[in-house]
């Protein structure tokens, strides 16, 4: 009986503690210009809190799927500038940008190739 107590008293313990993480999908418009673009682009978001990044030269949309009790969309748009991406919240810095390959600036060239 007392092994029967423990045992039923650590599952409660284990489903009331235990959090699921949540999975949202979100999407939000990245400038680039290339395949060279869209590496970078998704590879700047290759962390563990995210599970999905794909970005789309055409439509300059990325679409994303992440932990959000782990990270936030606003952490995930940063992340995407620091590599030399502007987005809809971030400005990439121009140091960073000016060291892009030639067909990646966007700003100066739209042209998407």
């Amino acid at each position: 009986m007392k092994n029967l107590f423990f045992f039923i008293s650590f599952f409660l313990v284990t489903i009331l503690f235990a959090q699921e993480n949540k999975v949202v999908e979100s999407e939000f418009k990245v400038f680039g210009n290339c395949g060279m673009c869209k590496t970078r682009i998704e590879n700047s978001l290759k962390i563990k809190e995210v599970k999905f990044a794909r970005w789309d030269k055409n439509s300059k949309i990325l679409k994303v799927a992440y932990l959000s009790d782990k990270i936030t969309l606003d952490s995930l748009m940063h992340r995407v500038a620091i590599v030399g991406h502007d987005n809809e919240k971030y400005k990439a810095d121009d140091a960073v940008y000016s060291k892009l390959p030639k067909c990646c600036l966007y700003r100066d060239n739209p042209q998407t190739h």
